[in-house]
């Protein structure tokens, strides 16, 4: 029998594909679910009706940091549900949990993209939650913790989610492991964790030029600190029907948990 807790893949790639969609994805509790960041642009509407999710359903979108290719979709969800709070079509509040830095760029760019009556519900049932480094709330069902994942770029933060069966879900965003996070990593039961392209293949993508890992740095993280199940997303997509294969098998050679790397719109179900 399927959990009832799972991970819905809505996009998987990094931020120039045109194969798939910015990574950013669902997360389904019990009880509960947590939207983590809303791609490049509308298509995230596409992606949530392939994937079966309702948009009027969703009440909590956590947003990683300010990079278009996670930070757009974001303007599209306040641009449709807001007139829908107005009629009556949407029901309850829409929580978007965010640092300072992507609080600041929402208010921004929904000041000069959205009309002043659709701007009226942003503050009121429409709230940006602004969430500080090691802030705990419960969000549902879950206890999700936020942490700064020590990005020398631009500000990021990750999140640990703490499930009702006890599992331990941990997002590091889409750059390099950074040992201030380790007390969130280590030991989790699923590390959703970026991997811009094989180690194989970095003279060709230069992941560490764009401020990315590889396979094999993702998978000795994962090894090391005591990773359960290591998901790989946030990639190039020049050969996307044969990455599962390749990302795989590169991995299986640092890391003996359990391997993932999902297309779009996979479900991976949290089986304890």
């Amino acid at each position: 029998m399927a959990s009832s807790q799972y991970i819905k893949m809505l996009g998987t790639g990094s931020a120039m594909c045109t194969r798939c969609y910015n990574t950013c994805f669902y997360l389904k509790s019990q009880a509960g679910q947590l939207m983590v960041d809303a791609g490049g642009g509308n298509g995230i509407f596409r992606q949530l009706y392939r994937a079966g999710i309702d948009y009027t359903q969703i009440h909590h979108l956590f947003v990683t940091h300010v990079h278009t290719d996670h930070i757009m979709g974001v303007i599209w969800l306040i641009r449709k549900i807001s007139p829908l709070l107005y009629k009556g079509k949407y029901h309850g509040t829409f929580t978007i949990y965010c640092h300072r830095e992507v609080r600041e760029a929402l208010e921004t760019m929904c000041n000069i993209m959205i009309p002043a009556k659709i701007m009226a519900a942003v503050g009121n049932t429409i709230i940006l939650r602004e969430v500080t480094d090691g802030e705990t709330l419960d969000i549902d069902d879950m206890r999700v913790t936020f942490f700064d994942i020590g990005s020398d770029k631009t500000l990021q933060y990750g999140f640990s989610a703490l499930m009702p069966d006890g599992q331990r879900v941990v997002c590091l965003g889409d750059e390099p492991y950074n040992s201030v996070s380790e007390q969130y990593v280590r030991g989790c039961d699923w590390l959703l964790c970026e991997a811009f392209c094989m180690y194989r293949d970095r003279e060709q993508f230069r992941p560490y030029e764009k401020h990315h890992s590889t396979v094999i740095d993702a998978g000795k993280l994962a090894q090391e600190l005591g990773v359960k199940n290591l998901l790989l997303y946030h990639t190039e997509d020049t050969r996307l029907m044969a990455r599962r294969d390749n990302y795989t098998a590169e991995a299986r050679t640092v890391f003996t948990g359990n391997i993932h790397v999902p297309m779009d719109l996979e479900t991976i179900y949290l089986n304890a």
